[in-house]
């Protein structure tokens, strides 16, 4: 973790409260972000990502955060920052429709076994759940690929540097969400994510699908849906709020 208390001139010599709360959010959440593999943990960042978002949004309103930041107009990473933050709202709005269109697909398959009388699914539904999972995955494998891994030059402030580590938590937490849907390898781990890749990868397997685990399915993933779209609230309250500070 970085230090949180190597500060330019121009922020408070003491830690405010709220400072405090979010340096304490950022080391509670790269702590716990480094082993969650299942929906309900990521469901528990992805709500710690919200409060964090809250506790920068905080921040931002305080008088002295506000005047430093205005001192900093001329610095390059200011622009980085705000292009980086609109990039983390593309992802989180990227991650709420991939979710969307998976659980569309579960439902879809769900009523093609109730239909059939709790016995199967129809060859046919089997067929275009199968078809649709692959889209979706194809669709993530790209933007996994396509994710932006550079970081921009962390200035020397407590403030810029929370930025920079909330930022790189956003693109984890977000990152593992788009793997555990898509069944993606976890890098460091080498394993696959449990969740749907364990039944979802191949005709047959796709056969032997009940309506108790897509019912389990389908919860999960609502959760997800819940905590993103919290996220992407606060995603984009953090953007407003870094550009009217540095539009005055």
């Amino acid at each position: 973790m970085a230090n949180f208390h190597s500060r330019s001139n121009s922020f408070p010599s003491q830690s405010h409260p709220t400072v405090n709360d979010v340096e304490d959010q950022l080391r509670r959440l790269k702590s716990s972000e480094a082993t969650s593999t299942s929906a309900s943990s990521l469901c528990e960042n992805l709500a710690s990502l919200r409060d964090l978002h809250e506790g920068i949004n905080n921040m931002i309103q305080m008088p002295s955060i506000q005047q430093a930041l205005s001192q900093e107009q001329g610095q390059s990473w200011i622009n980085e920052l705000l292009e980086e933050s609109l990039k983390l709202v593309d992802l989180c709005g990227f991650s709420r429709e991939v979710l969307c269109l998976t659980k569309e697909s579960v439902q879809d398959l769900e009523s093609s076994i109730r239909r059939n009388r709790g016995e199967s699914a129809t060859t046919d539904d089997i067929k275009a759940y199968v078809a649709s999972k692959k889209k979706i995955n194809k669709m993530v494998k790209k933007c996994i690929k396509n994710l932006n891994k550079n970081s921009t030059a962390i200035p020397d402030n407590e403030f810029g540097t929370m930025l920079k580590e909330t930022e790189a938590l956003d693109f984890s937490v977000l990152s593992s969400v788009l793997m555990l849907i898509s069944g993606e390898k976890e890098r460091s781990k080498q394993r696959k994510w449990s969740f749907l890749s364990k039944f979802t990868q191949t005709h047959s397997e796709a056969e032997n699908i009940n309506v108790k685990q897509l019912k389990a399915t389908e919860m999960s993933i609502g959760e997800l849906e819940e905590e993103l779209e919290s996220l992407f609230r606060s995603l984009i309250k953090t953007r407003v709020s870094l550009l009217n500070v540095f539009s005055h």
